[in-house]
């Protein structure tokens, strides 16, 4: 039998990390456009409403039923906007070890979202879920997630070489894919040592000193 992570929803002092619903639809469409997201992602281009739709109310729920992970929508604690999206897969439930992936809107860049909800979805694998290695895999030139990696307290263990396809504009204004290394990330148990014990709470809220 697969196993499977539960239904949760996460909570943070900002922000509040939940399944995807049908109501994300234009906010998700209009942030996977952005065109650093094309850039850095696989995900179709240009991203049309049905993907978004076919996401919310099937794919991001699969996700998870099927084993591979868990998808969550983050969004704002006060004003519940849609300020990115987090991906657990490639879980290895034998090892206990699973990717970690996040995007961040355009108008969101900045403020730290994208650490916060990392951390957020770390210490709940590690400490609810008794996990022992999330990795990242950031793209050689995608400095921004690079950064966000260093900030969450990741080891850069290597470089994967030519291991990934990213998306570079041309002069026409379209896109042509380009290929590049892959640089890969770590995180254990231990690395969060210093982390406060409440940071997130599952199903629940918690308010600690962030700053």
């Amino acid at each position: 039998m697969t196993s499977t992570f539960p239904d949760i929803s996460i909570s943070t002092d900002r922000l509040v990390l939940r399944p995807f619903e049908e109501a994300d639809v234009p906010a998700l469409t209009e942030m996977m456009n952005d065109e650093l997201t094309t850039a850095w992602t696989a995900l179709p281009h240009p991203y049309t409403t049905d993907t978004a739709r076919h996401w919310t109310t099937r794919e991001a729920g699969e996700v998870r039923t099927e084993g591979r992970g868990i998808a969550f929508a983050v969004t704002e604690f006060l004003t519940q906007r849609l300020v990115g999206t987090i991906q657990v897969d490639h879980t290895d439930w034998r090892v206990l070890s699973t990717e970690v992936a996040y995007v961040t809107a355009p108008w969101a860049r900045g403020e730290g979202y994208a650490c916060e909800s990392v951390l957020a979805v770390a210490q709940w694998l590690f400490r609810d879920q008794k996990f022992e290695r999330v990795e990242l895999r950031t793209a050689a030139d995608n400095t921004a997630a690079q950064q966000v990696a260093q900030k969450v307290g990741c080891i850069s263990e290597g470089v994967l070489r030519n291991a990934w396809i990213a998306r570079s504009r041309t002069e026409d204004g379209g896109w042509a894919d380009i290929r590049t290394d892959l640089i890969v990330w770590s995180l254990l148990p231990e690395d969060l040592d210093g982390v406060p014990g409440r940071m997130a709470d599952a199903n629940g809220f918690a308010y600690p000193e962030w700053n």
